[in-house]
């Protein structure tokens, strides 16, 4: 009597074949980018699970990519923690974000930082760190292209990628503005720990 094939998933969800991408477990939100979601496991972001996004610097068009399941979460609060810079409201406005849903953490040590991360779902972390260990279920390496970017997949639930994806991205208006910018609005920053009730209303307002 020959063996009957049996599915990895279907023995724990938790399994895959190295050869094959997992099916997802959770709920995903869609990445905005068929090329991209159809090399992640379910089809999107996994809502819940860490992502790493390492780029090259900050700016490279992170948000932009993001931009997509950002717009998804309706009126839901973002929190962003420790950002490079301060976020400017013009490109928050450009990717649909405006400044009375976002919330701008600034932790005053190491361990509150920490605390904060407990919270969010992705980070953005430089390419250098792409070697490390982490335990995050997704880690793409995004670098700019000359039409958007291209996107390499560091780790997932499945086969590893040799070729680089190529994702088409908006530029900012704001770039090719011929105007002189005018004075910025600029998000006042919360302390992590002062405002611990504000962010822990991020985790059930995306699993809703």
């Amino acid at each position: 009597m020959s063996p009957v094939a049996v599915r990895a998933e279907e023995i724990h969800p938790s399994l895959w074949r190295a050869s094959q991408l997992a099916q997802g477990r959770g709920r995903v939100v869609d990445t905005g980018y068929p090329t991209l979601s159809a090399e992640l496991p379910g089809g999107g972001w996994p809502v819940g699970s860490l992502i790493d996004l390492l780029v090259q610097q900050a700016g490279v068009g992170e948000l932009r990519l993001l931009r997509p399941a950002l717009n998804s979460l309706g009126k839901r609060p973002v929190a962003l923690l420790q950002p490079p810079h301060t976020p400017d409201a013009l490109g928050l406005s450009y990717i649909g974000l405006s400044l009375d849903k976002v919330m701008l953490v600034k932790a005053p040590g190491t361990a509150d930082a920490l605390w904060s991360a407990e919270t969010l779902f992705i980070m953005v972390r430089p390419l250098a760190t792409a070697q490390d260990s982490s335990p995050a279920l997704l880690r793409l390496a995004l670098r700019p292209a000359e039409k958007g970017m291209t996107v390499d997949i560091v780790k997932r639930r499945g086969p590893a990628r040799a070729e680089p994806l190529s994702i088409p991205l908006q530029p900012t208006p704001v770039l090719f503005s011929s105007r002189p910018r005018s004075s910025r609005r600029h998000l006042t920053p919360i302390a992590a720990r002062g405002m611990k009730a504000e962010a822990q209303r991020l985790i059930p307002s995306i699993e809703q």
